[in-house]
């Protein structure tokens, strides 16, 4: 299953799939947004496609420099979504491995929460252990690439 960096001419396939995931914005601002985050650098927006249509998508994001810990520190995924019906094919874990590719050379960590009972199975499956944060029913993951 084909994973790339989106473009803007993804939007349309995008779109879908963030209503999906719960956006509350209104599609005209959520395409904006979407057109500032693929020309920021330190964003990377990640598509899985099938049949040439997107199924899912990952977005990521690096902090930048950071006073104490110099020019590589914290990276963060903010997103992962696939959509239901392509769920448990092998999707969410080819674009989990295309943000690890990219977060690798980007930051020093990577980390992101998920719900105790939606989510954190999932990474839990690719090996990943969740820990305890200020918000017990979303578990910390990370990443530390040394």
């Amino acid at each position: 299953m084909p994973v790339r960096r989106l473009t803007p001419s993804d939007w349309t396939d995008l779109w879908p799939l963030l209503q999906g995931f719960g956006t509350k914005l209104p599609e005209d601002e959520a395409r904006d947004v979407y057109g500032e985050l693929l020309v920021d650098p330190r964003w990377a927006i990640f598509g899985a496609l099938f049949e040439d249509r997107l199924i899912g998508y990952a977005a990521a994001q690096n902090y930048g420099p950071h006073l104490r810990a110099g020019r590589r520190h914290q990276g963060r995924l903010h997103d992962l979504y696939v959509e239901p019906g392509a769920r448990r094919t092998g999707v969410g874990r080819e674009l989990v491995a295309a943000v690890v590719e990219w977060a690798a050379g980007e930051v020093r960590w990577l980390e992101w929460q998920a719900h105790h009972e939606r989510a954190a199975p999932f990474y839990e499956r690719l090996g990943y252990r969740g820990a305890a944060c200020p918000q017990p029913e979303y578990p910390t993951f990370e990443i530390d690439f040394g």
